[in-house]
């Protein structure tokens, strides 16, 4: 697939309204199958399993720490994605990404993996020893977007995160009264993510090279693997070059600003 070159256009009008109004959007091909092969290899060689033979996979989920070598730069830095930063999070507003962030590689298993609570990804605060005490805020202190990279092919079965389309809304109005200081991980887990319950559910399925960009307020969740196939997916931060801004006197808002701005 022909990549744009920087500055065209890779999302669509309608494309950007699905973002405003249910949170996410999904961008195909954003980087290539290629980088994708290279990243597993090198995932493979850390797990410490084969990957072969799926009786050396005894555990239902494996965390591995954050990578800065080259495939994993360059999937998060193609002419594709650099064009959807600009659209969604605004030219200038944002930094390229470094590292791949944590890898939460999910093995096929009956067991409960033990974190597939609902939950939103805190961007600041980290300090604090207790991630229950993590913060986030209505301005979205330390995070532009929340980003699934799929570094393989990820089907119903291949434990997809689920997404609660539309739950950015609610926790804009939840962060709203709380200013400044945000609320913490636990406050906003409090009621179990209520808030959002009655929203649909999407699942972040895809081929490898399939990257869903999100509002950071997303609503979302792991989910155990009933298929056969490791998923191997991470979610780095898109990190704000400047912090966002609900009140800009020229009306130059992106579409993570003025979804916030809606649903207050």
């Amino acid at each position: 697939m022909a990549h744009p070159e920087f500055g065209a256009r890779v999302l669509d009008d309608a494309q950007i309204t699905h973002f405003v109004e249910h949170g996410f959007v999904r961008v195909d091909d954003a980087f290539p199958r290629a980088l994708a092969d290279e990243a597993r290899a090198i995932l493979w060689r850390d797990l410490g399993c084969d990957p072969s033979d799926p009786t050396s996979w005894t555990k239902p989920v494996i965390r591995l720490g954050m990578y800065t070598d080259a495939p994993f730069v360059a999937a998060a830095n193609t002419p594709r994605l650099h064009s959807a930063f600009d659209q969604l999070v605004g030219a200038g507003r944002w930094l390229p990404c470094r590292a791949m962030g944590t890898f939460p590689v999910r093995f096929p298993s009956p067991d409960d993996p033990g974190d597939a609570g609902w939950h939103v990804d805190v961007s600041f605060g980290f300090d604090d020893p207790d991630f229950m005490n993590w913060r986030v805020n209505l301005a979205s202190k330390g995070r532009a977007l929340l980003m699934l990279f799929l570094f393989s092919d990820v089907g119903e079965d291949d434990a997809p995160t689920r997404i609660r389309a539309g739950s950015h809304r609610d926790i804009a109005r939840q962060l709203a009264p709380a200013g400044e200081t945000g609320l913490s991980l636990g406050e906003l887990a409090a009621d179990g993510f209520a808030g959002s319950a009655g929203r649909d559910e999407v699942l972040a399925t895809g081929e490898a090279g399939t990257v869903y960009l999100c509002h950071p307020f997303l609503v979302h969740s792991a989910q155990p693997h009933r298929g056969t196939t490791p998923r191997f997916m991470a979610q780095p931060p898109l990190l704000p070059r400047e912090p966002l801004s609900l009140d800009r006197p020229e009306g130059a808002y992106s579409p993570v600003e003025a979804a916030i701005r809606q649903a207050l």
